[in-house]
């Protein structure tokens, strides 16, 4: 038999323990039984053994026991055991207290020992290490254990349905106690928690109802449970039914009335309660805080005889929602109680509104940390776009040993996939498996997300097949990948498989529909799906769901009917629908449409340099080149900055970023002297630089060469020279790749027999052979 885990003792062992130790004041004299030493006695301040011949009373043993039972309490096992083989006899209580203290020291291995080697054992023993193994988790060898039990009494049954209830077998609990010949309170009481705690509602309810004369502690408990199901009518019947109640029981329901949003019923419980301890208080404070309530919750702060760390939490957390974190700090400073909650909710707030500095601050200054400040320091420095900071924090939590939860995860997740850094993604892919969440919905669904992001659409689906309960968000992320991947015939039959799977679509699947059909120019299609929204799914047309439509429409030359459609809307069109007007006014020359389009942006958002530049861009494309500086000027004036060009490349763990004309990459002679040898092989291709799209007023050989170290050239130069053989490239650029680059990339892929995964911002091209999977349609 394998040796299980060793994992560090808890109470409720302890509590067991010491039961057993108790009995050593009681034990009868039958119990004894004569065992020769096996060595000396040990030099120690106990009582101790007689020689050989003398003869050994039942108090000897006791006092013996006890000295044995103050060893283990102070996880003196060495001393325990020399005590223990240096007795002349034995009882069976002596090897209780010896298994019992092992395993109350985490020695499972020695505890297991102990017991084969015991001559006689009691139900007591086997008690012990029943429970010694379910605390381990060792499941599959207590039930061994457990039927292999000559006799069993109430305790043996319940320390079996206790295991599999506190560690989320509710079914095997279940069974458990059906079968049990004999239930006390402890059985009802376990089961009936273990239903409330896993959220099964309505089992702890026919339970409860299966039986009268249930205690207190019991009423309280499913009290509890609809006050976590926001159960209100329900908890309030109970709480009317209870023959007698405690402060438990009015602190729940005051509770319960607060998260429901009836502070009035809750502030007339409070008032009425003829004892109020601080978590009365507590419980109408949060109540206030949960309701945005802060003021108020002050108020009541402030009459607080007594106060607590929930309480100065609680405030804390209302002014942090309330995005008051001066007066958040001014509590945090004068907490006279800071926990780890304390800190974390600071930490929180301080990244949530952007100052990323304090947040640092504090995080540095904490006493002690755990999984939680880690994942808030991780997702501050990821929301303030520092995603670099973030992935450097992550690899730091793990050298400094912390336990990684979910959150961190799925925040490491995301800011991998915002700078698509693949092979970091991977890698935490690897240890999503070794933790046992990658199958989980909430984890998965950012795994999945990443490897869409990250242009690896099939190892997505991969992701995707894998996740054991699949919600509408794993099914929408793999449809909006597909469509970005340009792989629209693939997101329509997976849209038609979430149907066939009873999930109902919701207006994010019906974004990644109409985005599917734009961007593989399937306008039927498109019209069918946007007219069957509020038809068979009930779903309101939204303006994300008019700009696809008008995008998909625009793209196609319908320019008309993307103006009709945009009349049709039942809510006045922002600013990016009319970008989806200027972006098809662009490719169609359509410079007047292109114009009243701008106009209603620059109304809007006049911030938004991506529109003056598409306008800009209209205009240089006719050859309107005094518009074109008229525009620049306009930029100048209104403080608008275009954003520059750039594209980033991983290889081996580093981004490598690229400008046009980059000159700074120590491997920039290399590059440059590649690509002049690819564009020798791609004009034997037939390739010709497209300088009608260099929209600068210059002669056709200073567009040729501005064209040509384009920052996406240099990126896939680079990558090609510097990516093992027969892995895929890819690279990522902030802004549209442009036509001549997209031409040019296509050459690339035939020439160097290469795939090529590009993704700009808007879409991903996947270039193979001398195609483009988007073909030619973007």
């Amino acid at each position: 038999m394998s040796k299980p885990i060793i994992r560090e003792s808890k109470m409720r062992f302890r509590r067991l323990h010491s039961t057993c130790t108790n009995s050593l004041l009681n034990e009868p004299t039958n119990h004894v039984k004569a065992e020769l030493p096996r060595s000396k006695p040990p030099n120690l301040p106990d009582r101790k053994p007689p020689v050989k011949s003398a003869k050994v009373s039942s108090s000897d043993i006791v006092q013996w026991n006890r000295s044995i039972t103050q060893h283990m309490r102070q996880g003196e096992c060495d001393s325990a055991l020399s005590l223990f083989n240096s007795m002349p006899a034995k009882s069976c209580v002596s090897w209780n207290a010896m298994i019992s203290g092992f395993l109350s020291n985490g020695r499972l291995d020695l505890a297991q020992k102990l017991f084969d080697e015991m001559p006689q054992r009691d139900l007591v023993s086997w008690n012990i290490m029943l429970s010694g193994y379910i605390k381990n988790k060792n499941f599959g060898v207590a039930r061994m254990l457990f039927d292999q039990m000559p006799v069993r009494d109430v305790v043996s049954w319940n320390t079996l349905l206790s295991g599999y209830a506190q560690n989320g077998y509710v079914d095997d609990a279940k069974r458990i106690f059906v079968m049990m010949p004999e239930k006390n309170e402890i059985s009802w009481n376990g089961l009936l928690a273990t239903y409330v705690q896993n959220g099964r509602i309505e089992e702890a309810r026919t339970l409860f109802e299966s039986k009268d004369n249930w205690p207190l502690v019991s009423w309280n408990c499913l009290l509890g449970g609809y006050l976590k199901k926001k159960m209100l009518a329900e908890a309030r019947l109970l709480f009317d039914r209870m023959p007698v109640k405690d402060q438990v029981s009015l602190n729940t329901i005051i509770s319960c009335y607060a998260q429901n949003n009836d502070l009035e019923e809750a502030r007339k419980l409070f008032d009425e309660s003829p004892i109020k301890d601080v978590f009365t208080w507590t419980s109408m404070l949060s109540g206030y805080v949960q309701n945005g309530m802060v003021d108020e919750a002050r108020r009541i702060f402030n009459e607080m005889p007594e106060k607590n760390e929930v309480s100065w939490n609680a405030m804390i957390a209302g002014y942090v929602l309330s995005k008051r974190m001066d007066l958040a700090r001014e509590f945090f400073e004068a907490m006279p109680c800071k926990n780890i909650s304390s800190w974390n909710t600071m930490i929180t707030g301080f990244a949530q509104n952007g100052d990323i500095t304090s947040a640092r601050s504090l995080f540095h200054c904490m006493p002690n940390r755990d999984c939680i400040s880690w994942a808030a320091i991780i997702a501050g420095y990821a929301r303030s776009g520092n995603s670099e900071e973030a992935l450097r924090m992550f690899v730091e939590m793990e050298r400094d040993g912390g336990r990684i939860n979910r959150s961190a995860f799925t925040c490491v997740l995301s800011t991998s996939a915002d700078i698509a850094a693949f092979e970091f993604g991977k890698q935490i892919h690897g240890r999503l498996v070794k933790a046992g969440y990658h199958t989980g919905c909430y984890v998965g669904n950012a795994l999945l997300s990443m490897y869409c992001k990250c242009g690896s659409i099939d190892e997505g689906y991969d992701v995707f097949q894998e996740i054991a309960e699949k919600d509408a968000v794993s099914w929408n992320t793999l449809i909006i990948g597909y469509a970005r991947h340009g792989f629209g015939k693939q997101a329509l039959r997976l849209f038609e498989s979430m149907k066939e799977a009873g999930i109902r679509p919701d207006d994010v699947t019906m974004v990644g529909v109409l985005s599917a059909c734009g961007h593989t120019g399937m306008i039927d299609k498109g019209m069918e799906y946007f007219y069957s929204m509020g038809r068979d799914f009930g779903i309101t047309t939204n303006p994300r769901h008019y700009t696809c439509m008008i995008d998909l429409l625009g793209r196609a030359g319908r320019l008309d009917d993307a103006q009709n459609i945009m009349k049709d809307m039942p809510c006045e069109p922002d600013a990016a629908t009319w970008g989806a007007l200027l972006g098809a006014s662009r490719i169609h020359g359509n410079t007047e449409l292109g114009e009243k389009a701008a106009e209603m942006i620059f109304r809007l958002e006049p911030w938004n340099a991506g529109m003056y530049v598409l306008l800009s861009n209209l205009y240089a494309s006719s050859g309107r080149w005094r518009d074109v500086s008229k525009m620049r000027l306009k930029m100048r004036d209104s403080g608008v900055r275009k954003m520059p060009g750039h594209s980033w490349v991983e290889v081996q763990n580093q981004i490598h970023l690229f400008s046009v004309g980059d000159t700074m990459h120590p491997d920039s002679k290399r590059i440059y002297a590649f690509l002049e040898e690819l564009e020798l092989l791609m004009k034997k291709e037939g390739y010709v630089s497209a300088t009608k799209l260099v929209l600068h007023d210059v002669d056709e050989e200073e567009k040729a060469h501005m064209l040509k170290y384009h920052s996406e050239k240099l990126a896939v130069a680079f990558a090609i020279l510097n990516v093992p053989s027969g892995r895929p490239i890819r690279v990522m650029k902030n802004l549209r790749v442009c036509g001549d680059c997209h031409t040019a990339i296509k050459l690339i892929s035939k020439i160097v027999g290469r795939l090529i995964i590009v993704r700009d911002n808007n879409r991903f091209h996947h270039f193979s052979g001398g195609v483009c999977t988007c073909g030619d349609y973007w």
